[in-house]
């Protein structure tokens, strides 16, 4: 079946015999470079002939159903045999005729014809979408065949029927797709009918980039009443407020990246996060167990460094600082010799690694990764998995005998192991651990982030080989076929750099803070468990329950009362009896915006006349007037002695920037402005300094407000969308595009209340990116909306000139 990227274009003939010495009934099977035949008794060999017209090459595959290094044997004379046919007289003349054309066999023909044929036939009582030539890729080996998409299904059927005759997908299993790159080139396509897993349900190669986005976009739109389609911000914002496991984020960005279980060029990359292997203890309370995640592997030795440095100034270009990646079939195969042989048998040529080069101790495998000259492998994910399989030889397979003359057995595991079960629960738990949450990202930004490329790289020793990184070279481009042959080959068995998904810092994961936890709590002892510091620390106290309640039961909010405004004056309601209270005429303008201070005594309004207008509630009457700005004042927000007022004469006070909307986070230490030129800025509310300035609107900004925790920043604006900022780096990890201009919002970090163009209250799920709930409210634009405290009332206003009421239903 040829090594990576080999192609079987052969045809099978079942119950064929093939002579040696005996008669041996079995599958007789012609490809391109080589004849094969598959005997039905498990005790006989495969027999793989190459170049069977010419010298040729016998090798024996399974002797004694064995799996076991190849057996070869050159011959220097005609192979003789014969071969007598179960089938028609036709199909021994059919053989004969490919076996004179096979070694120039380079279409898929007459056989491509009757499959797609076949398939069409099949699909004949269906809308039949698109059908092409594609090849069904597997590891090591691209199986060519055909594929059809109706409106109800995806069928590929396998040119020489395995892994079966034909298989089919239902569209509306389907959860994910991906468009992949093969070899650097824009070919893959992948289909997930899982949400979690991240080995696929098929891949498949075409055979120019026209095609396979015509099937991904005829997919794509059966899908986009089925399935939700993720972005890598998307994911990261689930990720970073603790909705998925660091496990589950890092599986997530390699699929996006491009890595896939089929393709072990593409092999989904995890990190080293630990980096002691003999203690008898693991104590992941202390920092020193752990892996150093803001360098690559090849950095974390410095001596080490220094000479690879020395190196890469001396060498001309294109430079590098790494002659291996971290990353390749070779290495995705050395940790799964033990489950996969056939793969590493096929691999290099039918035959195991040297003993002593076999992973044969996790501990010995990280030193040669900190000491090695050429060794700077990551891991993949078998290794926070829960099947132990791969470091167990339960397939009692000779994999030789090392030079201290033992045997290459189980992987010896580290002291703080029990067995191989064991291993895998630590290790899924330290790459859950604080310390690891805590600075995954910066692994992320060495791997698929802005230290992937360019100076940052650099900066951060973190240069591989030109040939690994996308856009590297056109193979396309290269004329001589054996040229691009060859450059292709390079390309597939060293290795391939994830796509890069972001190009800016990625935000630290919001973790809660734990105290003081003794080695008692080891990761040893299977009941230990992390124990929260006290009440006031934690996470879940009892006002935050209750915020979290009812935000989860906000589809049940309904209006319970109705007022109305019709002037430019301050007007005072009842909640508790539902009526009409007071009004106060401040100015012959309208109104802006206006908030009551701590003490419930003082209303503070601003108007379009410039002026900010303070009023007594106990006495009913004026205190004060101040002159704001140059021009109407649109937003203020109060804390401690402070006002803070935005005008659209194009200054906020007491810092100076265009802003159409200014609010404080919870604790008044921040301040977030969104200007009528579409950008959201973060100030230091102690030193009045712009932390972030981020250009992520195209229109005017009509409101923007903190979270919560304060780590993030969501904005609306004339441009339909609605962005979600991290505070810490200035990335906006989520971008949507509503259906309706959104005026004004409340939320929770997860959960958007907006008000819409329509009049309408749309409830957010902004780790999902959609609507659950629409709740009809007024008979214009929602321009203003108030939340309490605990979240349960809720009170908007909007330009039909009315005052609503809501409360959530218990």
């Amino acid at each position: 079946h040829g090594r990576l990227g080999g192609k079987n274009l052969g045809r099978k003939i079942d119950r064929g015999s093939f002579f040696l010495s005996r008669k041996i009934r079995g599958s007789f099977k012609i490809c391109s470079k080589s004849i094969i035949f598959d005997p039905e008794e498990l005790a006989e060999p495969i027999i793989k002939v190459l170049n069977p017209l010419f010298r040729f090459q016998v090798i024996y595959i399974k002797e004694s159903n064995v799996i076991a290094p190849y057996r070869n044997e050159r011959e220097e004379k005609t192979l003789t045999f014969q071969l007598e046919f179960c089938s028609k007289t036709e199909d021994v003349v059919q053989t004969l005729l490919q076996l004179h054309r096979a070694s120039c066999l380079e279409k898929l023909g007459d056989q491509t014809a009757m499959v797609s044929q076949s398939l069409l036939s099949r699909a004949a009582r269906q809308d039949c979408g698109f059908n092409c030539a594609v090849e069904m890729v597997m590891p090591l080996v691209c199986n060519p065949g055909h594929v059809c998409v109706t409106d109800k299904n995806l069928y590929f059927q396998p040119l020489n029927g395995y892994p079966e005759n034909v298989i089919q997908i239902k569209l509306h299993n389907v959860r994910r797709i991906y468009k992949r790159r093969l070899g650097l080139r824009p070919l893959g396509l992948e289909v997930f009918c899982s949400e979690n897993d991240f080995c696929s349900d098929i891949y498949l190669k075409f055979y120019s980039t026209t095609d396979r986005d015509e099937v991904y976009y005829y997919i794509a739109t059966f899908l986009e009443n089925h399935a939700i389609e993720h972005t890598a911000e998307s994911y990261m914002l689930q990720w970073q407020r603790g909705h998925l496991s660091n496990y589950q984020y890092l599986l997530h960005l390699n699929n996006l990246a491009d890595r896939s279980c089929n393709d072990l060029s593409q092999y989904p990359v995890f990190p080293w996060v630990i980096a002691d292997y003999t203690s008898p203890r693991l104590d992941m309370t202390n920092a020193a167990t752990f892996r150093d995640l803001s360098k690559p592997v090849g950095a974390l030795n410095k001596e080490r460094l220094d000479r690879l440095l020395a190196r890469y100034r001396g060498m001309p270009e294109p430079s590098f600082m790494y002659g291996s990646h971290y990353s390749s079939p070779g290495y995705v195969l050395f940790y799964l010799v033990r489950v996969a042989p056939e793969h590493m048998l096929c691999l290099q040529n039918g035959r195991y690694d040297h003993a002593d080069r076999m992973f044969n101790s996790i501990g010995e495998t990280w030193k040669n990764c900190l000491e090695g000259a050429t060794d700077f492998k990551e891991l993949i994910p078998e290794f926070y998995g829960t099947d132990p399989s791969f470091l167990e030889n339960r397939l009692s397979l000779d994999l030789g005998r090392r030079q201290n003359g033992s045997l290459v057995g189980d992987v010896v595991l580290p002291p703080w192991a029990t067995d191989s079960s064991d291993f895998l629960q630590k290790h899924k738990a330290a790459l859950e651990s604080q310390y690891v949450s805590e600075h995954l990202h910066e692994w992320i930004d060495l791997v698929f982030g802005f230290k992937q490329r360019g100076s940052e790289a650099v900066a951060a020793h973190n240069v591989f080989h030109p040939l690994t990184y996308e856009g590297g070279i056109d193979c396309d481009s290269i004329e001589d076929t054996d040229q691009r042959i060859a450059m292709l080959t390079q390309i597939l068995e060293f290795g391939q750099t994830p796509k890069q998904l972001f190009t800016s810092p990625h935000p630290q994961r919001i973790t809660p803070r734990f105290q003081n936890i003794t080695r008692s709590s080891s990761i040893n002892s299977p009941d230990a468990e992390l124990s929260p510091g006290n009440t006031d620390s934690s996470f879940e106290d009892l006002t935050e329950e209750s915020r979290r309640l009812a935000w989860a039961n906000m589809e049940s909010l309904k209006s319970c009362s109705v007022g109305c405004s019709y002037n430019s004056t301050l007007k005072m309601f009842s909640k508790e009896l539902k009526e009409f209270q007071r009004s106060m005429s401040f100015s012959n303008m309208a109104l802006s915006s206006c908030l009551i201070l701590a003490d419930s005594k003082t209303v503070v309004c601003s108007s379009w006349d410039n002026n900010v207008y303070f009023y007594s509630v106990p006495y009913g009457r004026r205190q004060d007037t101040l002159m704001g700005h140059d021009d109407a004042v649109s937003k203020m927000c109060w804390f401690e002695d402070k006002l803070y007022t935005a005008s659209w004469d194009s200054t906020v006070k007491p810092a100076c920037f265009s802003v159409n909307t200014v609010s404080l986070n919870p604790a008044g230490t921040l301040l977030v402005s969104g200007c009528k030129d579409g950008a959201v800025t973060i100030w230091d509310h102690s030193s009045q300094r712009t932390l972030q300035q981020i250009h992520c609107h195209s229109g005017t900004i009509h409101q923007t407000d903190f979270s919560p925790d304060s780590r993030h920043v969501l904005s609306v604006g004339a441009d339909s969308c609605m962005k979600v900022i991290d505070v810490q780096t200035g990335m906006v990890i989520s971008s949507v595009k509503a259906e309706e201009e959104q005026r004004c919002f409340c939320w929770d970090g997860n959960w958007v209340l907006c008000g819409g163009q329509s009049g309408d209250l749309l409830l957010w799920d902004l780790l999902t990116n959609t609507v659950t709930k629409r709740i009809p409210a007024h008979s214009g634009a929602v321009t203003a909306m108030w939340m309490s405290e605990l979240c349960t009332t809720v009170i908007t206003g909007g330009e039909d000139r009315q005052m609503i009421f809501w409360k959530l239903q218990s």
